[in-house]
């Protein structure tokens, strides 16, 4: 149990360090490049992001989130940065001002 627990913390933590594991053939999975999303809308990268199969979460560091509203506003940062290979499970971090 502690195994699986580090391997996922590790899966999911490494790519924001954008540090690289070596592979086994049990951690293969489907996965992305992450693409550039910064300085589009967060509805726009949302919406590529999620046909990509990733998992969206809209961070505002200014104000209270308000999910309607917010779809207009400009991603400003995202987690994991752009060119990093993910697993298509992954959550991505939208950053806004």
């Amino acid at each position: 149990m502690q195994h699986q627990l580090h391997h996922r913390y590790f899966g999911e933590v490494l790519p924001y360090l954008e540090i690289k594991k070596q592979e086994t053939e049990e951690d293969i999975t489907e996965s992305v490049v992450m693409p550039n999303v910064t300085g589009i809308t967060v509805e726009e990268a949302s919406k590529i992001l999620k046909e990509l199969g990733l998992q969206v979460n809209i961070i505002s560091k200014t104000e209270e989130i308000d999910e309607e509203k917010n779809k207009e506003k400009i991603v400003s940062e995202q987690l994991p940065k752009k060119g990093i290979q993910i697993n298509t499970s992954a959550t991505v971090n939208l950053y806004w001002e």
